[in-house]
């Protein structure tokens, strides 16, 4: 079998898939040196560097430079215009990455390929097509995900994050809108919900002084460091492992107004943990109508819930993140979180039409 110095693999990756990776092994396995180019355009709608930085996760061991470019230029196969225009576009995302210009193998699946290889000066390397196409997956991304590696499900994850007061039903509300997106079946079997690590935190520090009452632990700064990072990473592992929705019980920037709870005037502003992955809706469970109960790992009373409601909605609000106040009896407020959330994962299931143009047909790239 020939190997090659440099080869080259360019495609949308719109978005990256099963199909995709197995392509980008294929090739690293028959070269000194692989580049896989990924071209945007702005008719789609995954951002360039969202498919660079989850290419780029699947293959971090694998010794293979994933970079990535603009290309608005138009498709046709049959213009001699349009592929300088393509293929200065190539070379210059290889100049500009540090990448050497001169390719040795072009790997492709596509009818192109061969012309593509003319225009480097190298071998085509015709790779077969897999059953697994960028449309396949655009067209219904359920049936798909689980053909999604780890980074790139995080990344398409409808995330909702459900926050309120102590004892304004946001476990519960979280733990029953999994439930109800689970029994979807196929894919959506795999809804999670992240439970609070708050709680647990506190259980551990009340563990380490027994004898004294919940509301005589001293809280510093030190412990919300700890427990806005913990948060995220335990979202960030639900979001790779689960389904298209996931469900949060409180984020880490919900954390940074838990903070404001127990710190008070010592509370920070705009720790680098509150900066969280991009969310479709937080839901606000009011604290009107619903019953204190104490479960023995509460510490708070009816005038904190009331204020702590008005400081979710007022943080949410400055951050500019969308929010919906869940009011009325559980039935209710589940009612209209499922919908609120329906239409935000039809659209995030929603794809931009790539480009098309003479000569190509729906690729698996």
């Amino acid at each position: 079998m020939t190997r090659y110095q440099h080869g080259l693999l360019i495609g949308k990756f719109y978005p990256p898939h099963r199909g995709h990776h197995e392509a980008v092994r294929a090739a690293a396995g028959g070269c000194d040196r692989v580049t896989v180019l990924v071209m945007a355009s702005a008719a789609e709608t995954v951002p360039l560097a969202d498919r660079v930085a989850w290419l780029r996760a699947e293959h971090a061991d694998e010794g293979v430079r994933i970079i990535g470019i603009r290309c608005d230029a138009p498709l046709d196969v049959t213009d001699q215009r349009v592929w300088a225009a393509q293929v200065a576009l190539m070379q210059a995302a290889l100049r500009q990455a540090g990448e050497p210009v001169s390719v040795d193998a072009v790997f492709t699946g596509e009818r192109y390929g061969a012309e593509l290889a003319r225009w480097l000066d190298a071998q085509h390397v015709p790779m077969e097509r897999g059953g697994l196409s960028g449309t396949a997956v655009r067209r219904d991304l359920a049936a798909r995900w689980t053909d999604l590696a780890p980074a790139t499900r995080a990344g398409l994850v409808t995330r909702i994050v459900v926050v309120g007061a102590e004892s304004t039903g946001t476990t519960t509300l979280s733990r029953q809108l999994a439930q109800h997106y689970a029994a979807r079946g196929g894919s959506w079997a795999l809804t999670q919900c992240v439970e609070e690590y708050g709680r647990e935190y506190t259980q551990l520090k009340w563990d380490g002084v027994p004898s004294a009452p919940l509301r005589d632990l001293v809280w510093t700064a030190a412990d919300f460091d700890a427990i806005g990072p913990e948060q995220t990473r335990r979202e960030e592992a639900a979001a790779a492992a689960g389904s298209p929705v996931l469900i949060c019980d409180t984020d880490a920037f919900a954390t940074a107004v838990w903070e404001r709870r127990y710190l008070g005037a010592a509370a920070r502003i705009g720790q680098p943990w509150t900066h969280v992955p991009p969310r479709a809706v937080y839901l606000v469970t009011d604290h009107n109508g619903v019953d204190w109960h104490e479960d023995g790992m509460r510490e708070g009373d009816l005038q904190i819930r009331e204020a702590m409601t008005g400081w979710f909605i007022e943080a949410l609000t400055a951050a500019g993140h969308s929010w919906v106040l869940l009011t009325g009896s559980l039935s209710e407020r589940v009612d209209v979180a499922i919908r609120t959330i329906n239409p935000l994962l039809a659209q995030r299931a929603r794809f931009g039409e790539p480009q098309h143009g003479p000569g190509f047909e729906p690729t698996v790239v």
